[in-house]
């Protein structure tokens, strides 16, 4: 009974490239590629959480991450080839027309293919990265091999391909520190002890806590303005995301508006003045 199934298993199913297919391959295979896939999540899966835990760089886990799986992908591709008795020499002329119509048809994604390995590689931009390009700014979330996902401030993710971060003028706060210099400018009436505006604005400034002491902060007289005398305060905090800045701004608007309220300052208003040539006559009219 035993021999009847192996020889029912070692029957020809049919022939390619003068190599026999029997039914026994043909049922292998499937059963061969799930266990072989599961076995290679397994060991990605392994190797990524030890890499994670001893601390490495979440750009180069993402790399080999990608590169084991590329690696297991044509492994399992040429044992299942080995399995059914086709040499891998049979698809020589088929992968060839294929390369050549891959590649008039898929240029932008063999860029982006490209420019994926080239971020990954010399890490021009990583994740947790914050970026600003074409006017919209967010933090890297993840690098891909395609594109880029980025969770813009207003919660929104977007999906950039990676031809675009190379080609095109990428700001990146974070690329060497997380120092961001940002600023308050307050206009004050003309009349207003300039000194002492300065000094309540300087003082505000370095109360703030994330205001860093080194680079130190300052305020500056900035111009006479039509309305008002223009003061603004630089400061450097150290922040991954803009709303850093915001807040920090925002609290300091608040605290300078009280200081000057206390001082008696006062902060200054869009006015105009109008001249009227000649003389103005006003005539009242009585009803009845």
């Amino acid at each position: 009974m035993f021999e009847r199934v192996i020889s029912f298993l070692e029957t020809t199913l049919f022939t390619f490239n003068e190599q026999p297919i029997t039914l026994w391959a043909i049922l292998m295979v499937p059963t061969w590629v799930i266990v072989a896939l599961w076995l290679s999540k397994i060991l990605i899966k392994t190797v990524t959480s030890r890499m994670s835990s001893s601390g490495k760089d979440p750009n180069v886990i993402h790399l080999v991450k990608r590169i084991l799986f590329v690696i297991a992908l044509a492994i399992i591709f040429m044992t299942t080839l080995s399995m059914i008795n086709v040499p891998i020499t049979a698809f020589a002329f088929l992968s060839g027309a294929i390369a050549i119509g891959f590649g008039f048809g898929a240029q932008n994604i063999i860029n982006n293919f490209i420019s994926g390995w080239i971020l990954i590689g010399e890490k021009p931009i990583r994740i947790g990265d914050f970026l600003e390009v074409e006017g919209a700014k967010g933090t890297v979330e993840q690098i891909n091999t395609r594109s880029t996902r980025i969770r813009r401030t207003d919660g929104v993710h977007m999906l950039i391909p990676n031809s675009q971060l190379i080609e095109n003028v990428v700001i990146n706060w974070t690329l060497c520190d997380r120092l961001v210099r940002g600023s308050v400018v307050v206009g004050v009436a003309y009349g207003s002890d300039v000194k002492q505006v300065a000094a309540l604005m300087a003082e505000v400034t370095s109360q703030q806590a994330q205001v860093l002491s080194s680079p130190a902060p300052d305020v500056f007289f900035q111009d006479f303005g039509d309305n008002a005398l223009i003061f603004e305060s630089y400061f450097w905090i150290n922040s991954t995301v803009e709303g850093g800045i915001r807040s920090v701004a925002s609290a300091m608007r608040f605290e300078i508006y009280e200081a000057f309220e206390k001082h008696g300052i006062e902060i200054a208003f869009p006015q105009r003045d109008v001249h009227i040539d000649g003389q103005i006559k006003l005539s009242r009219e009585r009803n009845g």
